[in-house]
C-alpha cells in the first residue's frame, strides 16, 4: 500500500478490519507491504481521525465514492485481443453514455450493441466518464475515483470485457476523462493533501488541480498514472480530454502534452488516439510537439456545429451568434478546419482561437450532436425533432464526407427521438445548486428564460429524466431503417471517397449563401462532386464555376443522394445535356466517369 499523505505524519491502513501502520518517506508518501487478496475492502486512517477514507487511486468503490476501496487483480482478466494494434487511420467515432445507451445502462448490455455499429461503419468508441461518481446516475463529468471503474455500469472486469468484445468487431475505444476538476461530493483529497489544489487559477467548477506548483509532482503522477493505467490495464485506444481550457499549467512541459507523451508510451506498438474538447480552439493542442505544440491527435471543431445548427433550425443567440450557417462557412471549415482563427468574436468581445491553417483536416473532429449541444435545448430535443428531415440528410451527408474527423452522438445513426437532458444524482443541498447553475447557465439563451419553457425542464436529480433518455431500438420501425440506412451508406461512401497518390485531395466553391461544391480529385480523374443545395431547387447545367465541369473525356454520373426514397427522401431528377437539376433541401454526389461508358 502506498498513498501520498503530506500533510500527515501518521498514516496507517484498515483492510479487511485490521490495521497497519504505514512508514512515511521524505516526500509525503506512506508505504508498507501488508496481507491482502482480491477482494479485500480497506482505507487510510489519516493521523487523528476516526474516519476511514477510500484511496485516492482506488480501482474499485464496490459502494461508491463514500465506501471502503476494495483490492483488484489487474491481471485476473483473460484478454483475447493479442494481435489487436490500437485505432486505425481516418477514424469515425461515435459518442456514447453507457447508462443511457441501453435501458440496462450496463456495460455487458452495451457489448451487445458493437457488432451493429461496426458493421454501420463505425470504427471509434467514444465513451462518456466511467470515473466513479456519486449517486445512481449522471453524465460522469464530476467523477472523484478516478481509477475506479463505476460501479453503476459493472465491475472493473466488465469494463475489461466491453474493451476486449468491441476489438473482437474491430472497434477502438477512448475514454472521455476528466482532469480539469474533481466533482464535490465524495472528494476527499484534500483530507490527504491540500496540495491537490491550488488558489493560482479560477476554474469554472472549483478548485482548480495543482499541476505546477512547488510541490505539483505528485499531482501530475496521480493524473499521468491514471492516464497509462486505462490504456495498461484496460486496453484502451485513447482518451478524450475534457474542457482543457480549464487544465491550468506553467511547466516546462505543459500537462496536456505529458498525456499526450503517457498515452502513447503506455501504448508501446499500439496506436493510440488522444482528442480533446477546448472551446478556445488552440491550434497548439494538435501541433506536433516538436514544432512546440502539445501532439494530440484532433480537437472538437464547435464551429462546424454552431454553423450547421444555424442552418438546421435557425438558432442565433447566445455562442451561435457569430454564425450565419451558410455555404461559405462550411467551404471554409472543409478546407481549413476551424472558422475562428484569432479574429474578433463578438459573443466573447474578444479574438477567439489561433492561426492553424497548415494542420491536416484531421485534427478537427466534426459533429452535427454531441451530449452538451443536445442537453442545450429546451427539453434535450435532437436535431431529428427540431430540423426539416431533408436538410438533416442532408447536413449529415457534409458530415460524413468531409475530410475532418466525423462523430456522432448515441442514437443519432437510427433517428431516435429520445431526449438527452442533463442529469445527476446529487443529495440536497447540492442537488439544489447544481440545478441552479444548470439554469443560469442555460439562461444565455433568451428562448430558455421563458417561464413556461422552465416548467418542462425536469431537474437534473429526477430520476424518469434519465431513464426517459435511455436508448430504444426498433428494428421494424421504418424511419429508424431509414436513418440507419443513410448513416451506413454514407459511411460506405466515405470509405470510398477518391484519392490521388494515396491522399485524399479536395478544393470547394460556395457560389452563393446556399450552394456548396466540393470536388475530391482522384487518380486518371476518377474525381466525385458533392453538391450540397441548402435552398429550392435549382439548375446548375450553367453555374460560372469551372469545379463543376467534369475531366476531358467524362460526364458525371450521379452516385448518391441525400433524397433517395430508401432514405424517406423524395427522388432526384436525372440529369441531361444542359439540364442539371439539383433537387432543394438535399446533397448529391456525382462520380466522373468516362463518357462513351454512358453513352453504351
Amino acid at each position: 500500500m502506498r498513498v501520498w499523505a503530506p500533510d500527515h505524519a501518521r498514516v496507517s491502513v484498515r483492510i479487511d478490519g485490521r490495521d497497519h501502520p504505514l512508514d512515511r518517506d521524505v516526500h509525503g508518501y506512506h508505504s508498507a507491504l501488508v496481507d491482502g487478496h482480491a477482494g479485500s475492502r480497506y482505507g487510510f486512517l489519516l493521523g487523528r481521525d476516526p474516519k476511514v477514507y477510500p484511496d485516492p487511486a482506488s480501482r474499485s468503490q464496490p459502494d461508491g465514492p463514500h465506501g471502503l476501496s476494495e483490492v483488484i487483480d489487474p491481471d485476473a482478466f483473460a484478454w483475447t485481443d493479442g494481435s489487436w494494434r490500437g485505432a486505425t487511420s481516418d477514424p469515425v467515432i461515435y459518442e456514447l453514455h453507457l447508462g443511457t445507451f441501453t435501458p440496462e445502462g450496463t456495460l455487458d448490455a452495451a457489448g451487445g450493441q458493437l457488432a451493429a455499429l461496426a458493421d454501420l461503419g463505425i470504427s471509434v468508441l467514444q465513451v462518456m466518464p466511467v470515473a466513479d461518481m456519486p449517486g445512481a446516475f449522471g453524465w460522469g463529468y464530476d467523477g472523484v475515483g478516478l481509477y475506479a471503474p463505476s460501479r453503476l455500469y459493472g465491475r472493473p472486469d466488465d469494463l475489461r470485457r466491453f474493451v476486449d468484445r468491441a476489438h473482437a468487431v474491430g472497434l477502438a475505444v477512448i475514454l472521455d476523462v476528466v482532469y480539469n476538476h474533481v466533482g464535490p461530493d465524495g472528494n476527499y483529497l484534500r483530507a490527504f493533501a491540500a496540495d491537490y489544489f491550488t488558489t493560482r487559477y479560477d476554474n469554472e467548477w472549483g478548485d482548480a488541480l495543482n499541476f505546477d506548483g512547488p510541490t505539483s509532482g505528485p499531482v501530475r503522477d496521480w493524473i499521468l498514472g491514471n492516464v497509462a493505467y486505462w490504456i495498461r490495464e484496460f486496453h484502451v485506444d485513447g482518451l478524450r480530454l475534457d474542457a482543457t481550457q480549464q487544465i491550468f499549467d506553467a511547466s516546462d512541459e505543459h500537462l496536456i502534452a505529458a498525456i499526450t507523451r503517457t498515452a502513447r508510451e503506455a501504448a508501446g506498438a499500439r496506436t493510440v488516439l488522444v482528442t480533446a474538447e477546448n472551446e478556445p480552439q488552440h491550434a497548439r493542442l494538435v501541433t506536433p510537439t516538436a514544432r512546440g505544440g502539445y501532439g494530440l491527435d484532433a480537437i472538437y471543431n464547435e464551429d462546424f456545429h454552431h454553423s450547421t445548427r444555424m442552418a438546421l433550425v435557425g438558432t442565433h443567440e447566445a455562442y451561435f451568434s457569430d454564425y450565419r450557417g451558410d455555404a461559405s462557412e462550411w467551404l471554409a471549415c472543409a478546407r481549413w478546419g476551424v472558422l475562428f482563427q484569432g479574429q474578433h468574436y463578438a459573443w466573447q468581445k474578444q479574438p477567439r482561437g489561433t492561426p492553424g491553417l497548415r494542420l491536416p483536416r484531421s485534427t478537427c473532429i466534426h459533429f452535427l450532436e454531441n451530449h452538451d449541444q443536445v442537453a442545450n435545448t429546451d427539453r434535450g430535443r435532437r436535431l431529428v425533432d427540431l430540423a426539416r428531415p431533408a436538410d438533416l440528410r442532408a447536413m449529415t451527408a457534409l458530415l460524413l464526407l468531409l475530410p475532418a474527423t466525423p462523430m456522432l452522438f448515441q442514437g443519432q445513426e437510427f433517428g431516435s427521438r429520445r431526449p438527452f437532458v442533463y442529469f445527476a444524482d446529487h443529495d440536497s443541498p447540492l442537488r439544489e445548486a447544481v440545478r441552479a447553475g444548470r439554469q443560469e447557465f442555460l439562461g444565455q439563451f433568451h428562448r430558455l428564460r421563458d417561464p413556461d419553457v422552465q416548467a418542462f425542464q425536469a431537474p437534473p436529480h429526477d430520476r424518469d429524466a434519465w431513464q426517459h433518455c435511455q436508448l430504444q431500438r426498433d428494428p421494424r420501425d421504418r424511419a429508424q431503417i431509414e436513418w440507419r440506412s443513410l448513416h451506413h451508406d454514407l459511411l460506405t461512401l466515405r470509405r470510398r471517397r477518391p484519392r490521388v497518390d494515396g491522399a485524399h485531395v479536395l478544393d470547394g466553391a460556395a457560389p452563393d449563401a446556399t450552394l456548396l461544391l466540393l470536388r475530391y480529385f482522384g487518380d486518371h480523374d476518377e474525381d466525385w462532386l458533392l453538391l450540397l443545395n441548402s435552398g429550392p431547387d435549382r439548375d446548375v447545367a450553367s453555374l460560372s464555376e469551372p469545379l463543376i465541369a467534369p475531366p476531358d473525356g467524362r460526364a458525371w454520373q450521379a452516385l448518391w443522394s441525400s433524397e433517395a426514397p430508401r432514405y424517406g427522401g423524395q427522388g432526384t431528377m436525372s440529369w441531361s445535356p444542359g439540364h442539371w437539376p439539383l433537387p432543394g433541401h438535399a446533397c448529391v454526389v456525382l462520380r466522373a466517369t468516362p463518357s462513351e461508358d454512358l453513352d453504351a
